[in-house]
């Protein structure tokens, strides 16, 4: 086969869609040696991004069409025909409107149809614009959970068949560490050991402002609660939360890790007490499975897929109850025997998610379209 795949958004940002398009390529480059593989990079990115021809049989292709371009249906459709693709993947959702004698693509989530006042005009616009001529168009979709299977069916009208389900993996680096190695990260980067940790990008789908409400709560009802760790990036509308910190009054308790080196999260996981994720809606959620490989409690959203990541090894929470989030944050503190337990399961199912399962059931994806 002569597969494409998309990968121009990995020279836009880190993350999310990028992260899953990276890891993905990778762990079909360590398991599929005979199938020529197209990788399209963006011509022009906006920050250093990895070259993803990972084996002999991967070369790289440079696509002038940049990501979420009004006409990019249109002016990558002329840029992919000459490669003669069997198969083209869009992992970002979107594919071209030709390119390929098939096409596979991506949904994360429907976040963008769950939540429109949660998107910018420019980001609904492209999506919600988009989604139904896409899922209509492609042979078939690849989906990070059941939850978003199920969306496609509820919201879009997808056929079950037509959708497969390939859970995403989680980085090797993601594992218990030694007390020391922890250490140094924490102390460098000035953190005590034992604080509530939150993941993420800042926007409002993953309820920041919530989690704030939940932790003065919690301080006003243990005076030595922990500092809480937020690290991240800063998304779109993203005022609100700092606007929130100082509303709050929480603006010695609360840190803020931006744009954290990657080399530093494992560590940064380790020290945590829990990871906490009380998002609106998630389409995977890599934050509560990086945590629970690394041996550390969760609490987390009963929305979405998560409870799919987490399964019965950590707490679930109604987003919209500030104080249920507070009574769960208290008893992950306090509850010494929970937090062992919400450990020791969350390592034992964080051991299940692979890169190289999420690889070996897309490309059997691949094979079943082509008919190869």
């Amino acid at each position: 086969m002569r597969i494409g795949i998309d990968a121009r958004l990995t020279g836009y940002r880190d993350g999310g869609i990028s992260e899953y398009t990276r890891r993905l390529i990778e762990a079909l480059a360590r398991l599929d040696h005979t199938d020529e593989y197209a990788i399209l990079h963006a011509a022009r990115p906006t920050r250093i991004a990895p070259d993803l021809a990972p084996a002999a049989n991967f070369r790289r292709i440079t696509a002038l069409t940049p990501c979420h371009h009004r006409f990019e249906r249109i002016t990558l459709s002329l840029e992919v025909l000459r490669l003669r693709l069997d198969v083209l993947h869009s992992p970002d959702f979107i594919p071209p409107r030709l390119g390929a004698k098939h096409h596979v693509i991506t949904v994360h989530d429907l976040n963008f149809l769950y939540y429109p006042q949660f998107q910018t005009a420019d980001s609904l616009r492209y999506y919600s614009g988009h989604i139904r001529a896409a899922v209509q168009q492609a042979a078939h979709i690849l989906a990070d959970s059941q939850a978003t299977k199920d969306d496609l069916n509820r919201l879009l009208g997808v056929p079950a068949d037509k959708v497969t389900v390939h859970r995403l993996g989680v980085d090797p680096a993601f594992q218990p560490l030694p007390g020391d190695a922890a250490r140094v990260v924490r102390e460098r980067l000035g953190l005590p050991l034992g604080y509530l940790l939150f993941v993420g990008t800042f926007e409002p789908r993953k309820n920041l402002p919530g989690l704030l409400e939940a932790y003065a709560a919690l301080c006003a009802d243990l005076a030595d609660a922990p500092p809480l760790v937020i690290v991240g990036r800063r998304g779109w509308l993203y005022e609100s939360v700092f606007q929130k910190v100082a509303a709050l009054r929480l603006e010695s308790r609360v840190r803020w890790l931006e744009d954290l080196p990657f080399a530093d999260l494992p560590a940064v996981y380790n020290s945590a007490a829990a990871l906490v994720a009380p998002s609106f809606y998630e389409g995977f959620g890599l934050p509560a499975l990086e945590a629970m490989a690394c041996g550390v409690p969760t609490v987390v959203s009963n929305r979405g897929s998560l409870p799919e990541v987490v399964g019965d090894t950590g707490l679930l929470i109604d987003p919209d109850r500030p104080d249920e989030l507070a009574e769960a944050l208290r008893r992950v503190l306090v509850d010494s025997d929970l937090r062992r337990r919400s450990a020791e399961a969350g390592l034992a199912r964080a051991a299940t998610f692979t890169w190289q399962h999420t690889a070996e059931i897309a490309l059997s994806v691949y094979r079943r379209v082509s008919g190869c």
